[in-house]
Parts: C-alpha cells; sequence; structure tokens
C-alpha cells in the first residue's frame, strides 16, 4: 500500500486529508506515489472507516492496463469507484461474520503464482522479473487474495435466495429480437476407451532404485527432502514448493497414499515407497493438527517406452476395426476392456462438469474436451469411431485411446424447449446483478463516504457518493 495503516491514519487526520485541485470532467491522478518512491502516499477517498491511497488507484490502473481491463468508463473515475464498492463489501463481510480459511487464501495464491511461473519458465526467472523471491509474493499477495474471497463469499450471500420460475424465463426472452438470444455452441457426447501401456519392470525398478537413494541421501544429512522434490518430483504442482502439500485430511489423497501419509509420526523419518494412480512416491511428514496432516512427497512416474505405445496404439485399432464390423458394441467394450475407470461403469460415456449448472453433465463444449479427444471428434460423424491415439489423462499419464461420437447437436439460437437451463441462467444472473447493484445503492446511503474534490465531477456508476 505504501503507507502503514498507522501512517495513514496520521496524514489523514492533521487537516490535509486532502490536496486541492480543480475538478475536471477528465480526472488526471498523478502517479507520483509509485513512480517516486519518496513521494507521501495520499488518502483520495475514505469509506466507512476504510482509506483508498492514490497508489491503490495507480496499482490497478497499471494491473488493468497489462491486462487490457476495460473499466467501463473513465479509469481515473470508475477505479476508485470499484475500489469504494469494494470496501462496502469487505465491510458488511465483517458485520455479517465472513470468513475465510488460510488454506483457501493459501490455495488460491500457489495457483497464481504457478500461473506466473509456468508464464516466466520458472520460478528462478519469475523471482528474477519480479525482483522478489516466492515468500516474499506470497507475504505481499496474501490480504489482497484474502479480501477477493471475502469479497466473493458476501456477493453469493447477497443472492442466495434469488430464484427465477419458467413462467420468469418465457417473460423474459418473450418479444426479444434474435440477436439478444443466448448463443449455445457446438456441444458433444463422446464415448471412450482407453489403454494403459504396459511399463517394463526394469523402469520401474529404475524408479524405486532412485526413490531408495533420495531416501537415504536425506537420511545421511547429505541434502534436504525439499532439495530433491524440487529437482526431481514429477508432481508440478507441490514441486516447486519443495514437495510440500497444504494440510489436508485423509479423503483429500489417493487412499494408498493417505494409508501411509497418516500413519507416519516422525518428521525425520521418510516413508516406504508407496504406489498410486499417479505413479511411485515418498513422504515426509512435516506436522499434524487433529484430523489433517501436512507432508511433503516426492513422485516418479515409470516411463513408457515407444514400443508399448505403438502396441498399445496398434491393438485399439484392431479393437476399432472389430466395433465398425459389428462382432461387438463400444459400450461392450468399453465395459469389459477399457483401463479406464472413471468411465468403465458408464459405457464409456465421458462425464463433463459444468461450471454454470455445478453439476455433472454428459455433453461437452468443444473447448471442454481434453484437447487430443477435441482432436479426434472433431472429423467424425455422429456414430463414427475414431483412429487409435494418445493422450495424457488426469492421472498425467500417457495412454492410448479411441472415441465414439455419441451425439452432436450445432451451435444454435437457444430455445426454450431444449436449452431451458441455458436461458434460465441468463435471468438468474440478470437478477442476481440488479439485486447487486439495489445493495450498493442502499449501502452507499448509509456508509460515511469522503472524497477529494477533484473527484466530485465524475460520471459515477452508482449516486450517492457525493454527500450533500
Amino acid at each position: 500500500m505504501g503507507l502503514a495503516a498507522s501512517a495513514v491514519t496520521n496524514h489523514f487526520g492533521v487537516g490535509s486529508m486532502m490536496q486541492e485541485s480543480p475538478a475536471n470532467d477528465s480526472v488526471k491522478v498523478e502517479k507520483n506515489a509509485i513512480e517516486n518512491p519518496h513521494y507521501l502516499d495520499e488518502v483520495v477517498w475514505v469509506v466507512g472507516d476504510e482509506p483508498i491511497l492514490r497508489s491503490d488507484i495507480e496499482v490497478m490502473r497499471m494491473q488493468g492496463e497489462q491486462e487490457g481491463v476495460d473499466f467501463g468508463g473513465d479509469p481515473d473515475c470508475r477505479i476508485p469507484e470499484q475500489l469504494a464498492v469494494q470496501k462496502l463489501f469487505l465491510h458488511q463481510a465483517a458485520i455479517d461474520s465472513i470468513e475465510v480459511t488460510e488454506a483457501e487464501v493459501s490455495n488460491a495464491i500457489e495457483q497464481q503464482l504457478n500461473g506466473w511461473i509456468q508464464m516466466a519458465g520458472s520460478r528462478e526467472r519469475l523471482e528474477e522479473y519480479r525482483k522478489q523471491t516466492i515468500t516474499q509474493m506470497k507475504n505481499e499477495l496474501h490480504d489482497e487474495f484474502k479480501n477477493r474471497q471475502l469479497i466473493s463469499k458476501m456477493r453469493e450471500k447477497l443472492v442466495a435466495d434469488v430464484k427465477v420460475s419458467p413462467a420468469d424465463v418465457r417473460n423474459y426472452f418473450k418479444g426479444l429480437p434474435e440477436d439478444s438470444i443466448p448463443f449455445v455452441p457446438t456441444e458433444v457426447e463422446v464415448q471412450i476407451i482407453t489403454n494403459a501401456p504396459r511399463i517394463p519392470m526394469e523402469e520401474i525398478n529404475k524408479v524405486k532404485d532412485d526413490l531408495r537413494d533420495y531416501t537415504k541421501r536425506v537420511t545421511e544429512g547429505s541434502t534436504s527432502f525439499a532439495a530433491l522434490a524440487r529437482l526431481y518430483s514429477e508432481d508440478p504442482g507441490s514441486a516447486r514448493q519443495g514437495g510440500e502439500l497444504d494440510y489436508a485430511g485423509r479423503g483429500v489423497y489417493d487412499p494408498a497414499f493417505a494409508a501411509v501419509a497418516f500413519n507416519l509420526s516422525d518428521p525425520k523419518k521418510i516413508s516406504k515407497i508407496v504406489e498410486t494412480e499417479f505413479g511411485f512416491h515418498i513422504i515426509q511428514l512435516i506436522d499434524k493438527r487433529g484430523e489433517k496432516i501436512k507432508c511433503r512427497h516426492i513422485l516418479r512416474k515409470p516411463k513408457v517406452p515407444r514400443t508399448a505405445i505403438d502396441e498399445g496404439l496398434h491393438r485399439l485399432d484392431s479393437i476399432a476395426d472389430e466395433l465398425r464390423a459389428n462382432k461387438f458394441t463400444f459400450e461392450e467394450a468399453a465395459t469389459y476392456i477399457s483401463d479406464d475407470k472413471d468411465t468403465r461403469l458408464s459405457n464409456g460415456l465421458m462425464a463433463n462438469f459444468d461450471q454454470e449448472t455445478m453439476a455433472n453433465t454428459s455433453k461437452f463444449k468443444m473447448k471442454d474436451l481434453p484437447p487430443e479427444v477435441a482432436r479426434a471428434v472433431e472429423g467424425l460423424k455422429v456414430g463414427e469411431i475414431s483412429k487409435a491415439f494418445t493422450m495424457i489423462n488426469v492421472k498425467q499419464k500417457t495412454v492410448c485411446a479411441i472415441v465414439k461420437l455419441k451425439s452432436r447437436t450445432e451451435g444454435h439460437r437457444a430455445k426454450i424447449t431444449d436449452d431451458f437451463q441455458v436461458m434460465k441462467n441468463v435471468v438468474l444472473e440478470k437478477r442476481r446483478e440488479e439485486l447487486i447493484h439495489n445493495w450498493v445503492k442502499n449501502k452507499i446511503k448509509d456508509t460515511y463516504v469522503r472524497m477529494d474534490d477533484r473527484y466530485k465531477n465524475c460520471n459515477f456508476e452508482y449516486e450517492g457518493w457525493i454527500k450533500q
């Protein structure tokens, strides 16, 4: 933020809360608070008892410019207003005792950092680019990410009781021009059969020998478990953190992993080698809190030789030929031949978790399919079976696969008879936005707001910021 909270309060309280400046239609906020390290930051708005600093506005402006954000108007006016709206949600979250756990904050920060690391190319390059260590970045992001989640939970609470009926949906879309009706992208249903190529025992033994060597080196004190995890672990989510996994209960982990990890009691000792669907692991306990543990692990995956992949592809191409000859059905093959545990019991039908409806469905938009499956399906007609191909499954393992296009619904304007849920979601979201808008408008009336005169000629989205 630039200044400590006490310094901000002192600066605000001496009577020079804001410097006078001519009010213009287009407000020009100076950037000295960021560009000049000796410049004293300035409180330009106060919402309730929360200050908004000039540096806050400039940081949000620069982030928006980097990400191509459209602020919906003059950014010199809309940015402080958006920050002020955030303060309203945070104030209400405190009143309503909304809570965010440290685990939730930590997970969100880890996702952000992992995305940055991927863009930068490595952890080291990111640290060099930002001139901060990963730990410093985590500390800097903590409050921002905690506030984001508090705001999100507060908004969810406000709209939790919003509902729409079928009549509401019909009335909303009645008489709307066609170009205002939502467009439903092409959706497909896909059945899949997979075959996991056989890994030679020599390759498995090599991985186990490596894990035994890591255990020996840690036990002898020649290196640390975390250092080896960064160098050798094949779990991209935890390797960068030295193999560290955050506090979690038994149900979060693979059963074989959990059975060993939750029996560890001495942080100085390394577990035996554990085999899961992901590969082979060794585990080190960090801490226990009630029914949760925090641990490190190193994951190694035996490499699949090219010959095994070629054999798997040939086998599935032969099966596909027999399916096309109607010797047996795709459903039978998926049930009795496929290695895919997630689809065997559903005749090979792939399932998709729809973020909009928060429910499982068999229908996929093409962009939501695994990329290898989408490429295989693209040229198929309904009922056709693809050639064999390789893909990386959800366990991050290479498998061979064939797919059948069960159905395809071409992109179209939504129809109340076929796409009711899509149309309902549009109306529901509109009702939620209206409720939030009205809530903010009413909240402004009951909240102390003070701003620098330079903002008083702004064209704000909400009325009531300028108190008479």
